[in-house]
């Protein structure tokens, strides 16, 4: 009962407006006093969570995804992108829709790919007949793809709070991201005529006076990354860790020498930036660590799982009451709190009904989708709003549509097909 009471105190003091990082301090403290927990070992057992190798993925992931933006690499690879579906029905819907993913696959954060890719995009769009709504609802969901395409922040910090690993957590979202990717853009496709009266117009302004060879060709140094970052990574080359570094010094390359789009101005800009996020993550992290060992020896885990053992006794419907949960939890905290408390709660109940904890990862991943856009915190759904220059309320409806036929049912099927998930980190040796 403490323990969710503990929760539901980190959802109150989100709700409220409390700092993330904070809130899960507070959270410490009332589990210190309800356990008599002595602070100064749960302290250093914190301090010892931290001191993790593949921790140091994090702040350089997280200052590659700037470095992209700033470089402009995120804008050579809308650019390139909309070359390939220009003139298709739907088709700058569908370029949002796989600029995500590709950048996705090179920063490993949706807020990144939100502020990157909203800024070239929305504007074209609205000039193409799509409603502001429309388009911020689709970029928020399309976004969240930079949690389902490796390499993902996300599942760094699924791997590190359930001592998983962070390549095989990597991996077993892909499937679930190409399911996402296929699902909206067939529903950006049925949406023309509808939702949408697409006007057959120029693209992007940029492409005035520029051959489709010539952007495709200035797009290439942008497309190796993931090839770099991936193959190196599941072709035994480096550790995601040195992947990590390898990204970050590829951005600076790129960005300084061949596009020269980074000067030492926006540089300087992008490392606050990193170490103001990176900062914000590691405290809640420290926070979570500490929450995580005094459930753990108060048993918590443990209870929940008799707990809803005894009130549910179906796996199918086990499954289904924590999907459910997981997507209420999305939509009362932020993705972080889902991944590193809510998350690692679970993994003795789905241990219990034969889920292995990598393809629980990819179940997480695909509930933050739904409840980082669900109201009322829709952090990512505010940002894109936000970039977008449009009120939420007119985002609401079509995330909510969009949520409804395309996102849940990817949820669903990760879920109920194990193989979806466990294929490849099997096929690859990771597990």
């Amino acid at each position: 009962m403490d323990g969710l009471m503990a929760i539901l105190l980190l959802v109150v003091l989100l709700m409220l407006g409390i700092p993330v990082a904070w809130a899960f301090a507070g959270v410490v403290a009332y589990l210190t006093l309800v356990y008599d927990v002595n602070l100064s070992t749960l302290m250093l057992q914190g301090f010892r969570s931290l001191n993790s190798v593949v921790l140091l993925s994090l702040p350089l992931f997280v200052l590659s995804g700037y470095l992209m933006q700033s470089g402009g690499i995120a804008r050579r690879l809308v650019e390139f992108i909309e070359v390939l579906v220009r003139g298709r029905r739907g088709g700058l819907g569908a370029s949002i829709v796989l600029a995500s993913g590709v950048f996705g696959a090179i920063a490993g954060t949706a807020t990144a790919a939100v502020a990157a890719i909203g800024t070239i995009m929305i504007d074209p769009m609205e000039q193409r007949g799509y409603p502001r709504g429309y388009s911020s609802a689709l970029l928020g969901i399309s976004s969240l793809l930079g949690i389902l395409i490796p390499p993902s922040i996300t599942m760094i910090l699924f791997a590190v709070a359930t001592q998983q690993s962070v390549a095989a957590c990597f991996v077993a979202s892909i499937g679930p991201g190409i399911l996402l990717i296929i699902g909206l853009i067939l529903f950006n496709w049925f949406s023309v005529g509808r939702l949408v009266h697409e006007k057959a117009s120029a693209a992007l302004p940029e492409f005035t006076g520029r051959s489709p060879g010539r952007i495709a060709a200035a797009a290439l140094p942008a497309l190796s990354l993931p090839v770099i970052i991936l193959g190196g990574i599941y072709g035994g080359i480096f550790t995601p860790t040195e992947a990590a570094a390898v990204a970050v010094l590829a951005a600076l390359i790129i960005g300084f020498l061949i596009y020269r789009d980074l000067t030492w101005g926006r540089l300087r800009e992008s490392v606050i930036a990193a170490a103001e996020t990176t900062g914000s993550i590691i405290l809640i992290l420290l926070f979570s660590f500490m929450i995580g060992r005094i459930l753990v020896a108060e048993r918590v885990p443990q209870e929940l799982t008799e707990v809803v053992s005894a009130l549910v006794k179906e796996p199918i419907m086990i499954l289904l009451a924590v999907n459910v949960f997981l997507i209420i939890a999305g939509a009362l905290i932020d993705d972080v709190s889902v991944t590193v408390v809510i998350a690692p709660l679970f993994v003795p109940l789905m241990a219990s009904v034969d889920v292995h904890p990598v393809h629980f990862a990819s179940i997480v991943a695909a509930s933050v989708v739904i409840g980082a856009n669900s109201p009322p915190m829709a952090p990512i759904l505010y940002m894109a709003c936000r970039i977008g220059k449009v009120s939420v309320h007119k985002a609401v409806g079509p995330a909510l549509l969009m949520m409804a036929v395309v996102a849940l049912p990817v949820m669903i099927i990760t879920t109920f097909v194990p193989e979806l998930s466990l294929y490849l980190p099997r096929a690859l040796g990771l597990l």
